[in-house]
């Protein structure tokens, strides 16, 4: 067993504004952090930087950079701000940034790396495969649509469930830091975050699914407060779970869900979206071969119904130490 002091080495896998809110809370609290992110975004200024220069979509890289970097409060200021109009309207100078340091580097993840030195994150921030990909949905009723972007929409026209993702090209080979930050990790971490556009893409890459599954680390799944528009609406707890597996994912330790009451004005606000609490169905899941763990640990000042960062990080850290000493790393 790993030296408690310096805490487990984790591995986080996902995308958007879920993994960055579960690496805000692990900084500071474990030594060894690094974090495996999707790059299959095609849409906002992500999109029209991986559009106009054939990189892959900077956004939710450089969201994690920012939750990791030990900067003053100006540069953090700095790499949030979106220009207001013109040319750059909506764009990110972080994005700016990182797309700049791709035009210097040999490949995405060197751009990746020399970011995470300017900004001296704590951890690594490593993209899932350097490969330009796209992220394809299709429906139960047949339909197909290829953009990440697009799938919300297209899914309403369709009134169905969304039946399986892939990337195209079909399985790019994964960096391979990320699968050796998978080998080494005691605890691996899949979301929060959307299922099929931030979670699910990682675990299409060559290698990775392969990877966790062969993997002796404790894994645990955080599943989203409430369900998704345009993606997981009338999903349980259990849904999400069948979805992961049946996209690769093997030896699944803990879903960790949500205990506490979403306020009432928050609620009617995602009633207007079709979007519900998460149900936890406890017997499915244990079906399913895998454990229940609740724990209160949404956000009391945040508009929406999102995870806090230090209640999340608390949850899964507690998870592994409870666990630790029935398993051997």
């Amino acid at each position: 067993m790993k030296n408690q002091t310096s805490g487990p080495r984790v591995t986080a896998l996902g995308g958007g504004n879920g993994l960055s809110t579960l690496l805000r809370g692990l900084k500071g609290r474990v030594t060894d952090l690094t974090a495996v992110v999707t790059v299959a975004d095609d849409g906002g200024g992500s999109g029209v930087l991986r559009q106009d220069l054939n990189m892959p979509p900077p956004g939710d890289i450089r969201n994690c950079m920012q939750a990791l970097a030990n900067v003053e409060s100006v540069m953090d200021e700095l790499l949030a701000y979106r220009f207001p109009e013109g040319a750059l309207a909506g764009q990110s100078f972080g994005n700016l940034l990182l797309a700049a340091l791709n035009g210097i580097s040999d490949s995405f993840d060197q751009a990746v790396a020399r970011m995470s030195e300017v900004l001296a994150i704590s951890g690594r921030v490593l993209p899932v495969t350097n490969a330009n990909v796209q992220l394809e949905a299709v429906f139960e009723n047949g339909a197909r649509v290829v953009g990440e972007s697009r799938i919300c929409d297209f899914k309403k026209t369709q009134d169905c469930r969304i039946r399986r993702v892939r990337l195209l090209p079909e399985r790019p080979p994964a960096l391979p830091d990320a699968l050796e930050a998978l080998r080494r990790a005691d605890l691996i971490v899949l979301g929060p975050g959307s299922l099929y556009t931030s979670v699910i893409p990682n675990l299409l890459v060559d290698g990775v699914a392969q990877a966790i599954a062969r993997s002796e680390a404790l894994k645990i799944y955080v599943c989203n407060i409430m369900t998704q528009e345009g993606e997981t609406e009338g999903m349980t707890a259990a849904d999400h779970v069948r979805a992961l597996m049946e996209h690769g994912l093997a030896g699944l330790d803990v879903c960790l869900c949500n205990s506490a009451a979403v306020p009432p004005h928050l609620l009617e606000r995602y009633r207007a979206e079709d979007a519900r609490p998460t149900e936890i169905d406890h017997r499915r899941l244990e079906e399913l071969g895998v454990e229940t763990v609740e724990a209160p640990l949404t956000s009391s000042s945040a508009q929406y119904a999102r995870h806090d960062p230090d209640r999340l990080a608390q949850a899964v850290l507690e998870l592994y130490r409870q666990r630790a000493h029935t398993r051997v790393f």
